[in-house]
């Protein structure tokens, strides 16, 4: 069996197109990562919704969003108000969900799920997939038009978007990628004041 982890952001997709988008790739198990697996503008992405059109396709739906999600309910997790991905990631919870998934890949071609289409802009990536991948773990992200990119090629992306060298004579490799992570994780972790000042202007208008 292929042990490789998957994963795929189910974006603006018809539940359709997401199915053929995982068949294509034999994805058996699906793990939601979201935080809160629900979608007002995509309501076909509802846990439930979800979780029945899979069945009806012989897949299996895990839910995994309190363990991996971005929007961590531990405190420990936050700094002024916003996730670190670095302090997330030394949680009881986070560690246990990482246990979870590879014990799940022994038996099942498995896709880690979260909404955004773009796998660079994900956590799914920028958290979970770096640990996965530094613990020897093989990922590949199924992008929107399903073609596929290992998980190096996606570094190799964010260095480029980062406009970071992927080389340097003062600095490893692994220490160019690590400041990489730092600065995306930083600009795409949750911040609890700015989705509460969003949800009062939206109010307010």
């Amino acid at each position: 069996m292929d042990k490789a982890i998957y994963t795929i952001g189910h974006s603006t997709h018809s539940l359709v197109r997401f199915v053929a988008l995982l068949k294509k790739h034999a994805i058996e198990t699906v793990c939601d990562v979201r935080s809160h697996p629900y979608s007002r503008i995509n309501p076909q992405f509802n846990r439930e919704t979800l979780q029945h059109a899979l069945k009806v396709h012989g897949i299996i739906y895990v839910f995994l969003g309190k363990e991996l999600g971005a929007r961590s309910g531990d405190p420990a997790a936050y700094v002024n108000g916003k996730v670190s991905y670095d302090h997330l990631a030394k949680t009881g919870l986070f560690k246990n969900g990482l246990e979870r998934i590879r014990a799940e890949t022994e038996h099942h071609r498995i896709a880690l799920m979260c909404a955004e289409k773009e796998p660079l802009t994900c956590h799914r990536t920028i958290l979970i997939s770096r640990h996965l991948h530094q613990s020897g773990s093989r990922v590949m992200h199924i992008l929107e038009s399903g073609g596929l990119e290992g998980h190096e090629e996606s570094l190799t992306r964010l260095l480029r978007l980062l406009r970071l060298p992927e080389t340097d004579i003062f600095k490893s490799q692994e220490e160019i990628i690590a400041e990489a992570y730092q600065i995306q994780g930083a600009q795409i972790a949750y911040e609890f004041q700015r989705v509460e000042d969003q949800a009062l202007k939206a109010k307010k208008n």
